[in-house]
């Protein structure tokens, strides 16, 4: 099968289409026949030496696909062959072939096409579990979405607005901040030339809001801080600006605010199985409804996932870039 390896840590340049076997499903495990993988932030960390796979996890980069179904490991039973799914995986997905647990494998919604389909897992998984698990956001609350026109912010405008919360996101131009709108956000604040902290306050009559999602880290963390309300909680799931911050802990004790924070990858197959029936419970329906639904930027051919990487660090993109796989 076609694959793409990482050759060396480095640029786009370094990812380059290799041919090695195909892989075969374990205990608890399918193989999928790929139709589209997505990409996202940590495989270009991966490609720079800066997110190595966990141990036993394939070195081919890539954490969420979208295909059929193909052969069942040993105790995997629930998809008979041919059944359209998308699944999380712990990498490899940048391939014909992929192999992925069962438990994070989840049916192709109905109102989506299979390679859509591929933009849902990573993004799905990451914002239900950091906002609606562990920041305990609930309807009639006020959110800010970090990072509104990337996959995550696109993702969790829909997911919150759907469940009746008041979202706001800051995004990087005109254009991404009418995107965040369309999508579902109340004002979308652009950071380059607005001040969130301030316009936050302004939009909630100087309360703040309960929740904010951040991917950036750095300085944005002690503003982050201003920018809630009193129990409020900051969800942290990336650090573009550096992992190391100065805060104030007056006012994280005096408002009695909250960080949680966490990174999917680590996790269990038991945890992220967890995390893939909520999922089904709870976001699946709204898929399938039309209320929620994975914003494309744009699509690519397996061969050239140099470019995606390239279009994803050039920071122009709105929602997901996909690299799809022709038949050969």
């Amino acid at each position: 099968m076609t694959v793409i390896e990482i050759t060396e840590p480095g640029g786009p340049e370094v990812l380059r289409p290799a041919q090695r076997p195909v892989p075969e499903p374990g205990l608890g495990e399918v193989l999928i026949e790929v139709t589209a993988a997505g990409v996202n932030r940590p495989d270009t960390m991966q490609r720079q030496g800066l997110y190595p796979p966990p141990p036993g996890a394939s070195d081919i980069p890539g954490l969420e696909v979208s295909g059929h179904v193909v052969a069942n490991g040993p105790g995997a039973h629930r998809y008979e062959a041919g059944a359209a799914v998308c699944a999380l995986t712990n990498g490899g997905g940048y391939a014909d072939y992929c192999v992925a647990p069962e438990t994070q494998t989840l049916p192709v919604p109905a109102a989506l096409s299979i390679a859509d389909a591929a933009g849902l897992p990573e993004t799905c998984f990451t914002v239900w579990t950091n906002l609606f698990e562990r920041a305990r956001l609930r309807a009639g609350e006020r959110l800010l979405v970090h990072g509104g026109s990337s996959g995550i912010g696109t993702t969790a405008i829909q997911i919150a607005s759907a469940l009746g919360v008041r979202v706001f996101a800051t995004a990087g131009s005109p254009e991404k901040c009418a995107a965040c709108e369309r999508l579902g956000a109340e004002r979308a604040i652009d950071y380059r030339s607005e001040d969130f902290v301030s316009v936050a306050k302004e939009l909630t009559g100087g309360e703040g809001v309960d929740v904010v999602l951040d991917m950036v880290g750095g300085s944005y963390v002690q503003r982050n801080l201003a920018t809630l309300r009193p129990e409020g909680r900051l969800a942290q799931i990336a650090f573009l600006e550096g992992s190391k911050c100065q805060i104030d802990l007056n006012s994280l004790m005096r408002k009695r605010l909250s960080i949680v924070g966490s990174t999917l990858r680590p996790q269990s197959v038991e945890s992220k199985a967890r995390i893939a029936a909520s999922l089904e419970q709870n976001v699946w329906p709204l898929v399938e409804s039309g209320l929620v639904r994975p914003v494309i930027d744009c699509r690519l051919p397996l061969e050239q996932a140099a470019a995606a990487h390239a279009r994803m660090e050039d920071g122009q993109h709105i929602g997901k870039i996909l690299l799809e796989r022709n038949s050969r």
